[in-house]
């Protein structure tokens, strides 16, 4: 019996290095290409390819495209914002990091980019990053990776690189090159909601996008009036990145309407919304 047993033992140690040797080597050989389930994510992004993201990343996202757009800079400056958000931070807004490093880029106090609680400020963060990139001569002909690290000066300045195609994707749909790219699925109870939601969405719309002349007093949500198609897909995939903490319901433009139901764009009537305006519903008290 205790031969039998020590067999047994033996042979179970065996397949369990079998197991993991295997492992190491499917790891070595996908090596960055492989991920995990996406068990918690709810925003799904689909513009020449497909990115899947939680809320809160979505939301980020989202703020960081704008930012850009806001600036004037470049689709591709854009691109190489959120591929160094995704290698700093996994596109979240961290309290820490390596030494002092804090928030989305991992930006340092100790190394002149502002204090703690400024760079825990999206917008901020952003339009630092982009003041940086902007003063990296030849930036625009160079690797996503490259241009990253003239910026961030990391100790592993190849490792933007295998966010580039990601980003890219994101970076289309959150310009406006696609139309109802960006689906979120909303839980039940919303972060924010009525009166407190609409004006809170408002403001954080005019923040990231400089528009002006928007009513933040309509307790329902708000309509905002693109200056073209672009525009307008640009502001309603951000409303939608940004419904879980805004409390959003619905978004109409043109004749596609998201709603929080069904976390997905469908066809709607378009003569419901003549003026070509882009409007976002938010869910009402109680």
């Amino acid at each position: 019996m205790w031969v039998r047993t020590r067999a047994t033992v033996a042979g179970g140690v065996v397949l369990i290095l079998v197991a993991v040797i295997a492992i190491w080597l499917v790891v070595r050989q996908v090596g960055d290409n492989l991920t995990l389930p996406l068990v918690a994510r709810k925003c799904t992004v689909q513009a020449d390819g497909r990115v899947a993201l939680d809320a809160d990343q979505m939301a980020n996202a989202a703020t960081i495209a704008a930012i850009g757009a806001k600036r004037g800079m470049p689709e591709r400056a854009v691109v190489v914002a959120l591929a160094t958000a995704y290698q700093e931070s996994g596109l979240r807004n961290l309290a820490d990091g390596d030494r002092d490093s804090v928030g989305l880029f991992q930006q340092r106090p100790s190394q002149g980019w502002g204090t703690p609680a400024q760079i825990r400020d999206p917008r901020y963060a952003a339009n630092r990053f982009y003041a940086a990139l902007k003063k990296v001569r030849g930036w625009e002909e160079m690797r996503v990776t490259d241009a990253a690290q003239r910026v961030q000066r990391s100790a592993f300045p190849e490792a933007y690189q295998k966010w580039a195609d990601d980003s890219e994707v994101l970076s289309r749909a959150l310009l406006g090159d696609a139309s109802g790219a960006v689906a979120c699925s909303v839980g039940r109870t919303p972060v924010m909601h009525g009166a407190a939601a609409a004006a809170q969405l408002t403001r954080n719309l005019v923040l990231d996008w400089g528009l002006k002349g928007t009513d933040p007093t309509d307790p329902t949500g708000l309509a905002v009036t693109p200056g073209d198609q672009r525009d307008g897909w640009r502001y309603a995939h951000w409303l939608v990145s940004h419904a879980q903490d805004h409390g959003v319901k619905r978004v109409r433009f043109g004749d596609l309407e998201w709603t929080a139901r069904d976390g997905s764009w469908g066809r709607v009537d378009g003569r419901q919304n003549p003026a070509g305006q882009v409007v976002a519903e938010v869910f009402n008290e109680g």
